[in-house]
């Protein structure tokens, strides 16, 4: 962050989870401008993740939530790459230390955020969930056809790489079909959701792909809905180049199909794990607004405590 050419302070975050999910994040907020990673906690002392932190002069920990609050001072962010379960358990405790949580896994215990839909409603909020891959990939594009029209059902096919899906993603099957479903409703503006996940054996490994069925009322606009659609993954790409429709949107009177391809930017993971990289890009995204939010709340207090 500058302001009149000089170096304005960054807000000290970190992270939980040195895993793939975890590393790609790291890789990413170490260019932020808005965020200063300090510290990078995990469980297993020989991952990857835990040696490239080292490498890159960022404190690690071995023993996950524990050191990481052990940290002083405590950084004012921290992302929660580990699991729905894990998280359940990081929530409160991170909430009690004064933290602003933004949760990557499908625990679903803060505020559903996706950048593109819903980020200056959430600001302010002590946790934040990233919904899943999935719900950051499909529900701007419900989103984008209920802003014109009224969404009466919305039902997402996500086809991911079976090699880009670690253990997390496995435990956490059924937590993403659930989570995805309730996104496409709260956030999407659809009636009723559904989410349905296929890990693709193929290899080479395809790229994530998700196809999207939503049916709308009767009458709606044809025209204003793809323009809006279109609005939307020019949006998204700017912050996931990857991002882009396969096809046109195919419409059947009062239902729209739209595919989606995914592609990974390639700054840890392979391209091929968009589905990785689109949580990790819509997490520094969500990060580096909360904290020009703090910035901004930070600097009206000061303003008024000068003017006292």
């Amino acid at each position: 962050m500058k302001s009149n050419g000089k170096a304005s302070p960054r807000v000290r975050c970190a992270i939980i989870g040195s895993g793939n999910i975890g590393t790609d994040l790291m890789v990413k907020l170490l260019r932020s401008e808005a965020l200063e990673l300090v510290a990078l906690a995990g469980i297993d002392p020989a991952s990857e993740g835990l040696a490239r932190a080292r490498t890159a002069g960022i404190k690690t920990f071995e023993n996950g939530i524990d050191g990481l609050l052990s940290l002083k001072p405590l950084p004012e962010i921290v992302f929660d790459a580990t699991s729905a379960h894990s998280h359940l358990k990081h929530a409160p405790r991170l909430r009690e230390a004064g933290i602003i949580a933004i949760d990557l896994t499908p625990a679903a215990v803060g505020e559903y955020v996706v950048p593109s839909v819903n980020i200056g409603e959430r600001l302010g909020a002590d946790n934040l969930n990233l919904v899943t891959c999935g719900g950051q990939a499909t529900i701007p594009i419900v989103a984008a056809v209920s802003s014109v029209a009224s969404v009466e059902y919305a039902e997402i096919v996500a086809t991911i790489a079976s090699a880009s899906a670690g253990p997390g993603t496995r435990q956490n099957i059924d937590e993403f079909t659930q989570t995805t479903a309730r996104g496409l409703e709260r956030l999407g503006g659809a009636r009723h959701g559904k989410a349905i996940i296929v890990l693709n054996p193929a290899d080479p490994p395809i790229l994530m792909r998700d196809t999207i069925y939503v049916r709308f009322a009767a009458g709606a606009s044809h025209e204003e809905i793809t323009a809006s659609i279109r609005r939307t993954v020019r949006e998204m790409q700017q912050f996931v180049p990857g991002y882009r429709l396969r096809a046109e949107p195919l419409f059947d009177d009062d239902q729209v199909t739209v595919m989606l391809e995914v592609e990974g930017a390639g700054d840890f993971l392979p391209i091929y794990s968009g589905n990785l990289d689109i949580m990790t890009a819509a997490a520094v995204r969500v990060g580096e607004e909360t904290a020009r939010h703090l910035m901004s709340v930070r600097s009206d207090r000061e303003a008024a405590a000068e003017r006292l």
